[in-house]
C-alpha cells in the first residue's frame, strides 16, 4: 500500500495523486535531513498535513502546498515543474508558507500584534494561516525534542502568536491544545495542581450531571425532544487564568464545568430557537436559575454567528451549575472553528482584518468548493501598514507609503536627523525610497547631514514630521541668535539702541512675522546688516553722533571678560555688592569652567544635580563657595526670594572642563520583569554611565520603583535618555531628581 493511500485515503485519485506529487518532491529534497530526535525529518511535514486534512478538514490542495513548502524552505533550488499538476492556488500557498517561515521574532512579548499582521499580510490565500496554524500545532506536540531555548521562545511565540490566531479564526479544539501545551511546559507547577484536582473531581462532575438531569428525562421525552448531554470542562490554562484574574483558588472557579444540552432536530431557525427554549423552561422550572447570568445568544447571536442559551442554575444542595442549551448545527459551528469569538474576547477589531478573516471562515466552510481564493471577490490582506526588519532581523511597523527617511526616524530621532540614504535588500537608495513589506533596510548617516524643508514633501509618518520640524525650528533659533547678538555688537558700535517699538516698526518693514525668522535673517546675512543702520534712523529719527543714553547691563562688552572680572567700574548700588569682598557684582556674569579662573570656588548643588547645559544660577553659600543650582530646582524659589543679594548670574562655557556630571533618575515601570532590561539598555546606547541601579517593588501599586544615579557629558545627553525612557511601553513615568 502506498503512503499516500495509507495516509490521505478520504481523499479521491485526483487528490490523491496531486498530494503524491508533492511527497514525492519533498521526499527527496528531505531525504538526508533529520529532526531533533534523529528521525527523518519528512516527519514533520507528514504530521502536519495529517492534522490540516484530518483535524481541520482541508483539501489536497492544502496538503500538497504543506509538502512543497518544507521541500522548498530548506531547498530553494528544488524544481517545481511550471503549469503542471500543481495550479496556481498551491503555488500561492507555498510562497505564503515560505514568507512566514522566515520571520524570526526578538520579542514577541513585545511585538505579537505587529508579528500576527505580518503573517496575516503574508497570506494571500487564507487558508495559509490555518496551515501555519497546524505547522505549529506539531511544533508543540513535539516540544520534548528541541533544546531549552528553542523551547521556551517556541512556547511564547505561540502564546502571543499563534493561539490568538486559532482564536481568531475559531479553531477551538487547536486553540485550547496549545494553550495547555504552552502552560504545562511554562508553568509546570500551577499546570499540574489544576489538571491533579480535574481528574480529582471528574466523579464528582459525573455524578452532578447524573443527578441533574434525572429529573428532567420524562419532560424532555414526553416533549419528544432528542438531545445528546454532555460535559465541558475548562482548560487546565483558562482555570488558571481565571485564577489569576479573580484571585481565587480553584475551588473558588465556579465555571470549572458546563452541562450542554445539544438539541438533535431540523436546521430551521424557528424550529431550533423553539425547541431550545423549551428545554431553558424544563431546566428552570427545576432549578433555580440566576437571572443575571442569563446569556441569549439565539435570539440576538453575536457579531461572530455564535448562537446558545447559556444560565447559571442552583441544585438542591446548593451548588451552581451552569447549562448550555444549543442545537446540533450550533455545537457544530462552534466547535468546528466556523464562528470567531475574537470580536468579544478582547482581541483588537479593525474592520479590514475582520473582512479578511471571513474569507478565512468561508475557506474552512467550504474547503472542496474550488474557488480561486486570490480573486477580486476576495479582500487581500490588510495594506494600511507595512512591516519592515532592521539588518539584526528586528521587526517595525510603518503606515503605507513609509520612505527609508521614516524608517530611520523610527529607529532614533537622531540616526533620522543624520539620515543620507539606505540600503533596501542590499540595494543602495535615496532616502525618499518608499518601502514595502518584508524589505530588509539598513540606514546610512553622515555628520554633516541636516534636515531641509523638502524632507517634509516625502515623510508619511507622525514621529519624522515632528522632528524635522524641530530641527528645522531649532536651527532658526541658533541662527537667531547669532543674528541678535550680531546686531548688538553693531548697535552698540553705533551707539544706538533698539526698543520694542523700533522692531516692530523693521520687522514690518522687511515683512517678517515673527522676532525669530528677523533675527534668523540677520544671522544668515538674508537682511544686510549695513542697511539696518539707516532704516533704524529713518524710523526713530535719530541721527549718527547724537548721544545715545545706554544701561551698563547692556554692555556687550562684558561677553568677552574674563570670568570673575568686573564687568563695570562700580555697581550704582554698593549695598548689593557681595558679602565677601571679591567686588563681583551680583549683575555680572560668572563663565562656569573658563580658563584662568583663579580662587573662584563653586560647586554642583546636590539637591537637584546641574548638568552641563542646563538652565543655571549661582548662590553664594557661608561655607562652600557659590553652589550652582537648576532653575527647576525644588529649593531655587526660596534661595532667590529669601537671600537675592546672594543669586549670582552664571552661564556655561562653549565647552566643559569635565564630560562628567552626575544626575539621578527615578522611573516608575510596570511590574514586568523584562522591564529592567530594557532601562538598561537604552541607557547604555547612549553617552552615559550607570554610577547605581536601585529597584524596590511596589506590590500595591504593581510596580517598580527604580533609581538610577547617572554620569553624563550634558543635558543634551540626558534628554535623549529621558526621552527614550518615556517611550517605553513599560515605563510610567520618569523624572529627574
Amino acid at each position: 500500500m502506498d503512503t499516500v493511500e495509507e495516509l490521505f485515503p478520504s481523499f479521491d485519485e485526483k487528490g490523491k495523486e496531486l498530494v503524491r506529487a508533492a511527497y514525492s518532491i519533498a521526499g527527496k529534497a528531505l531525504e538526508q535531513q533529520t529532526r531533533g530526535n534523529g528521525k527523518p525529518f519528512i516527519e514533520h511535514p507528514v504530521r502536519v498535513a495529517k492534522i490540516a486534512a484530518d483535524e481541520i478538514g482541508l483539501p489536497a490542495e492544502c496538503i500538497a502546498a504543506v509538502f512543497l513548502h518544507e521541500a522548498t524552505r530548506f531547498h530553494p533550488e528544488t524544481d517545481i515543474p511550471a503549469g503542471g499538476v500543481f495550479g496556481k492556488d498551491v503555488l500561492t500557498m507555498v510562497d505564503g508558507l515560505n514568507k512566514i517561515s522566515t520571520i524570526k521574532p526578538k520579542d514577541t512579548r513585545l511585538e505579537a500584534e505587529n508579528y500576527k499582521k505580518l503573517i496575516v499580510s503574508y497570506s494571500k490565500d487564507p487558508r495559509v494561516t490555518v496551515l501555519k496554524l497546524a505547522d505549529r500545532l506539531e511544533v508543540m506536540r513535539s516540544l520534548d525534542m528541541f533544546p531549552k531555548l528553542s523551547r521556551e521562545r517556541k512556547i511564547l511565540e505561540t502564546l502571543m502568536l499563534y493561539i490568538p490566531l486559532a482564536h481568531q479564526l475559531g479553531l477551538y479544539n487547536m486553540k485550547s491544545e496549545m494553550e495547555d501545551t504552552y502552560f504545562r511546559y511554562a508553568e509546570p507547577e500551577q499546570y499540574r495542581a489544576i489538571t491533579n484536582k480535574l481528574k480529582a473531581t471528574e466523579k464528582d462532575r459525573q455524578a452532578l450531571m447524573t443527578q441533574f438531569i434525572e429529573p428532567l428525562k420524562h419532560k424532555l421525552s414526553v416533549a419528544g425532544i432528542q438531545y445528546k448531554l454532555k460535559i465541558r470542562t475548562k482548560t487546565a490554562y483558562s482555570i488558571w487564568r481565571k485564577m489569576q484574574k479573580q484571585k481565587v483558588p480553584f475551588e473558588g472557579v465556579f465555571d470549572v464545568f458546563a452541562i450542554r444540552f445539544i438539541i438533535d432536530c431540523d436546521a430551521d431557525r424557528e424550529t431550533e430557537h423553539a425547541l431550545c427554549w423549551k428545554v431553558f423552561s424544563y431546566v428552570t422550572e427545576e432549578y433555580e436559575p440566576d437571572t443575571k447570568r442569563l446569556r441569549d445568544w439565539i435570539s440576538n447571536p453575536k457579531p461572530n454567528g455564535y448562537e446558545s442559551l447559556h444560565i447559571t442554575v442552583r441544585n438542591s444542595d446548593n451548588v451552581y451549575l451552569e447549562v448550555q442549551i444549543r442545537t446540533k448545527r450550533m455545537d457544530d459551528v462552534a466547535e468546528s472553528g466556523l464562528a470567531s469569538h475574537w470580536s468579544y474576547k478582547g482581541i483588537k477589531h479593525e474592520a479590514t482584518l475582520d473582512k479578511w478573516l471571513a474569507s478565512v471562515r468561508y475557506a474552512l466552510e467550504h474547503p472542496h468548493s474550488g474557488g480561486q481564493y486570490y480573486e477580486d471577490d476576495v479582500p487581500e490582506p490588510p495594506s494600511k501598514e507595512i512591516f519592515v526588519f532592521t539588518p539584526s532581523g528586528e521587526l517595525r511597523k510603518l503606515p503605507a507609503g513609509a520612505t527609508v527617511l521614516d524608517f530611520a526616524f523610527d529607529i532614533h530621532s537622531n540616526l533620522g536627523i543624520r539620515c543620507s540614504g539606505g540600503k533596501v535588500n542590499g540595494k543602495a537608495v535615496p532616502i525618499k525610497e518608499t518601502l514595502k513589506t518584508g524589505d530588509i533596510v539598513e540606514i546610512m548617516s553622515t555628520r554633516n547631514q541636516k534636515p531641509s524643508q523638502d524632507w517634509l514633501n516625502f515623510v508619511v509618518t507622525s514621529k519624522a514630521r515632528t522632528k524635522i520640524r524641530q530641527k528645522l525650528s531649532e536651527a532658526e533659533f541658533q541662527k537667531a541668535a547669532e543674528g541678535k547678538e550680531l546686531l548688538g555688537r553693531r548697535l552698540k558700535n553705533w551707539k544706538m539702541e533698539l526698543d520694542d517699538e523700533t522692531l516692530a516698526a523693521l520687522m514690518k518693514k522687511l515683512q517678517y512675522k515673527n522676532v525669530n525668522a528677523f533675527y534668523a535673517a540677520v544671522g544668515d546675512n538674508t537682511v544686510d546688516i549695513g542697511s539696518l543702520k539707516d532704516m533704524i534712523q529713518a524710523v526713530t529719527g535719530i541721527r549718527t553722533g547724537e548721544p545715545v543714553t545706554s544701561s551698563p547691563d547692556a554692555d556687550g562688552q562684558t561677553e568677552g571678560k574674563t570670568a570673575g572680572t568686573k564687568a563695570s567700574q562700580g555697581s550704582q548700588n554698593p549695598e548689593r555688592q557681595m558679602w565677601d569682598g571679591r567686588g563681583i557684582s551680583s549683575d555680572d556674569i560668572l563663565v562656569l569652567n573658563a580658563k584662568n579662573v583663579k580662587h573662584l570656588d563653586y560647586k554642583m548643588a546636590k539637591c537637584c544635580n546641574p548638568v552641563y547645559g542646563d538652565d543655571v544660577f549661582g548662590f553664594v553659600s557661608i561655607k562652600d563657595g557659590i553652589k550652582i543650582h537648576r532653575m527647576s530646582c525644588p529649593n531655587a524659589a526660596r534661595l532667590i526670594e529669601m537671600y537675592p543679594y546672594r543669586i549670582q548670574k552664571v552661564k556655561w562655557s562653549d565647552t566643559p572642563a569635565t564630560s562628567s556630571f552626575q544626575t539621578t533618575l527615578r522611573i516608575i515601570a510596570a511590574l514586568e520583569p523584562s522591564v529592567i532590561n530594557e532601562v538598561i539598555d537604552v541607557i547604555n546606547t547612549f553617552k552615559a554611565s550607570i554610577r547605581s541601579f536601585n529597584v524596590n517593588e511596589n506590590a500595591k501599586n504593581s510596580t517598580y520603583d527604580i533609581s538610577v544615579k547617572l554620569s553624563i557629558p550634558s543635558n543634551l545627553e540626558l534628554d535623549k535618555v529621558l526621552s527614550q525612557l518615556r517611550a517605553l511601553r513599560n515605563v510610567v513615568k520618569v523624572n529627574r531628581s
